[in-house]
């Protein structure tokens, strides 16, 4: 039976419009914030210029330490920028311009670079800044005021530009901290490319956590020594298993090398396991006659990743380690691995 009920586009009416639900509208808010943060970077892009360029130079050939200061939200978008250079090889502290007044100018030096922070360029830094300035320190001012008082004491003036705060009233800080924010994070990564900071290095500042473990060189998790069983291609079968079971730590494998400490083989309890399941299976056998050849290894100048990319793939638990000439070092242990937060399972 047809039904009685007839829609809008049967009847030749236009469809109402939908109205917002109460997400929507709070999604709608969510989205103008986020546009007048971007619109408060791109302003401070577009007025980048030789200033940005003196003051990257000022950081980047600073003899002592870079210096951040600021008062309220903007000290504390200070402390997320020196934490920035500290991670990126720039030697850098946190001050704040009143404990700087009250005797922690006492930890400044002459040679250190200022890197100070003032939407208007009218806080305590402008006390602070004409102390620093006498002392000796070069002195770098993120400020949407280029007239302000503090910026007469400044060497460099960058412009944060002059967009309105996203905040509904207009007045808590926002459009403009995002923008110090983003030329903070200019300077210490500019300064960073132009030291030519390299991955062994970033991760030597990151040694915890996922980072750390994304930068972890081989050398790092491998079982070397006792703990890495290793026997000769002439060894027997029994011969590898006594030192399988005389690792200190339980081992999963043994490494077989040549007369010249080269990686030849690998004998894993799986292989014990289906030997011993076999009619044949004298203890006297050579190595040679089980082991694995040419097995897959990682350099000791890889990082972690790309074993543990190689042992997912290959479905492999031991993973052999060696030098540029080939020579058995370690061997990575699978469970090591999970002991140190790595997932054997791959991950989006």
């Amino acid at each position: 039976m047809e039904s009685t009920k007839t829609s809008a586009s049967r009847s030749g009416q236009p469809p109402r419009p939908t109205e917002k639900t109460d997400h929507d509208v709070i999604i709608d808010r969510g989205r103008a914030v986020l546009k007048a943060e971007v619109a408060a970077i791109q302003d401070a892009m577009d007025r980048m210029g030789s200033s940005f360029a003196q003051a990257t130079d000022a950081i980047l050939h600073c003899k002592g330490r870079v210096c951040v200061t600021g008062v309220g939200k903007a000290g504390l978008i200070g402390n997320k920028i020196q934490a920035t250079l500290a991670s990126t090889g720039t030697l850098a502290y946190a001050l704040h311009p009143v404990e700087a007044l009250h005797g922690d100018i006492g930890m400044i030096h002459a040679d250190d670079v200022i890197i100070a922070l003032s939407k208007s360029g009218s806080s305590e830094l402008i006390e602070l800044l004409p102390r620093l300035a006498k002392l000796g320190c070069r002195i770098i001012l993120l400020t949407a005021k280029l007239d302000s008082a503090a910026a007469k004491h400044a060497d460099f003036v960058l412009d944060i530009g002059s967009v309105p705060e996203a905040c509904p009233l207009g007045l808590a800080p926002s459009s403009s901290t995002a923008a110090m924010l983003a030329i903070g994070d200019a300077l210490a990564l500019t300064v960073m490319e132009l030291k030519t900071v390299k991955a062994e290095q970033y991760a030597s500042y990151h040694p915890g956590g996922a980072l750390g473990r994304f930068l972890m060189k081989t050398p790092e998790v491998m079982r070397s020594g006792p703990n890495c069983p290793t026997v000769p291609d002439s060894a027997t079968l029994g011969e590898c298993y006594e030192a399988i079971l005389a690792a200190p730590r339980r081992a999963g494998a043994a490494g077989v090398i040549d007369v010249d400490g080269k990686l030849v083989g690998i004998i894993t309890h799986g292989d014990f396991f289906r030997l011993f399941r076999s009619e044949n299976r004298p203890a006297d056998k050579c190595v040679t006659d089980v082991m694995t050849r040419s097995p897959k290894s990682v350099r000791d100048d890889q990082r972690v990743n790309d074993a543990l990319e190689m042992m997912r793939t290959h479905a492999i638990d031991e993973l052999p380690v060696v030098d540029a000439s080939g020579k058995l070092i370690g061997i990575i242990d699978v469970q090591d691995l999970l002991a140190r937060g790595f997932s054997v399972v791959e991950t989006a």
